[in-house]
């Protein structure tokens, strides 16, 4: 159990790493910002993306004090397909469709942060200030899948994934952020069922859990630290747990520009898409870094795959939304197994 006293020193630093430490020296570096450009680090990048694939800002006029843009989500219909996102500051959610720009979709979201799609298609959305998990029905209608744990408030949910079997994964860097009794102890990970039933624990010794992602095969979860600037990896057992001595680093992508890992997706070869110091980093299944999508923003905050072919990937920034376009296809949402 953690002492009160070291719950709020350490809020205080998970504050600064979701609100602050993303933008660490970003006064001097967003305003000497370099060029924006596709870095290879390895030849493996080229089979991936062109070295003089334009990165494109598609909208911008985002984010603030009390939150970036966030939380990208790909929606695929039959008119083409358009993308979701979190305008945590303005408390609302952007749609983007191309060729025809971004607009307010939904105004009051409860400070919406990470965003995703179950196996029935349905919105999921990590509500910060409502301190709760939720997914939108079809009807409108508002489902909340976890606000507690063990009957403790959870504390700020941040990102959130969906398994093919349905089971729902999210993490809370912003766990007992008052030090109160009715509140988690901590920064946490956690599981819920496919049926709503149980909220299951599964990882407590992260300073800031932040992005999350499967594997192409599902079975390997990956979170980042964003204090720690690194993402480890997990080994998922059948029954949707991690085999805890299966913990490893599996990248650290510290350094000395500014930027943390945050929001993280997966590609179907298993190639890995986090934001670092600098911009967002392009790693091989076994943690290489093959590239860096140098974007020029103070961090990068979030990704999704989408298009036609699922070979586009969208990424926000402090105060915009960008894009590439890739020669891999991404993991689809919602999940399917490969």
């Amino acid at each position: 159990m953690r002492k009160p006293e070291s719950i709020s020193r350490r809020s205080m630093l998970e504050l600064t790493a979701l609100s602050g430490l993303a933008m660490t020296r970003a006064g001097v570096a967003f305003a000497q910002a370099p060029a924006r450009r596709i870095e290879r680090l390895d030849p493996a990048l080229d089979a991936i993306i062109s070295v003089d694939e334009p990165i494109k800002i598609l909208a911008e006029g985002y984010g603030g004090d009390r939150g970036q843009a966030e939380g990208p989500v790909w929606w695929a219909d039959r008119q083409g397909g358009y993308l979701l996102f979190s305008d945590i500051n303005n408390n609302r959610r952007i749609k983007y469709a191309p060729g025809q720009g971004a607009s307010v979709f939904k105004e009051g979201t409860n400070r919406g942060n990470g965003l995703t799609r179950d196996q029935q298609g349905r919105l999921v959305v990590c509500e910060a200030e409502a301190q709760r998990v939720t997914r939108i029905e079809a009807d409108g209608s508002v489902t909340v899948i976890a606000n507690n744990y063990q009957g403790k408030r959870l504390g700020r949910p941040n990102d959130v994934i969906v398994k093919s079997d349905g089971n729902v994964y999210f993490t809370d860097p912003g766990g007992g952020a008052q030090g109160l009794p009715w509140e988690i102890s901590g920064p946490s990970v956690f599981r819920v069922s496919p049926d709503l039933g149980s909220v299951m624990l599964i990882a407590d010794d992260f300073l800031t859990p932040n992005g999350l992602a499967f594997s192409p095969d599902e079975s390997v979860l990956y979170i980042d630290d964003s204090q720690r600037r690194h993402i480890r990896a997990f080994n998922v057992a059948p029954s949707g747990a991690l085999q805890k001595a299966s913990a490893r680093i599996f990248a650290d992508l510290s350094g000395p520009e500014g930027g943390v890992p945050d929001g993280m997706k997966i590609d179907t070869q298993g190639n890995v898409y986090c934001g670092g110091s600098g911009g967002l980093y392009i790693l091989d299944k076994t943690g290489k870094k093959l590239g860096r999508i140098v974007h020029g923003g103070p961090n990068t905050t979030n990704m999704a795959f989408g298009g036609a072919d699922w070979k586009t990937l969208y990424f926000t920034s402090r105060n915009y939304l960008a894009s590439v376009n890739l020669k891999v296809a991404g993991l689809q949402v919602p999940a399917k197994k490969i």
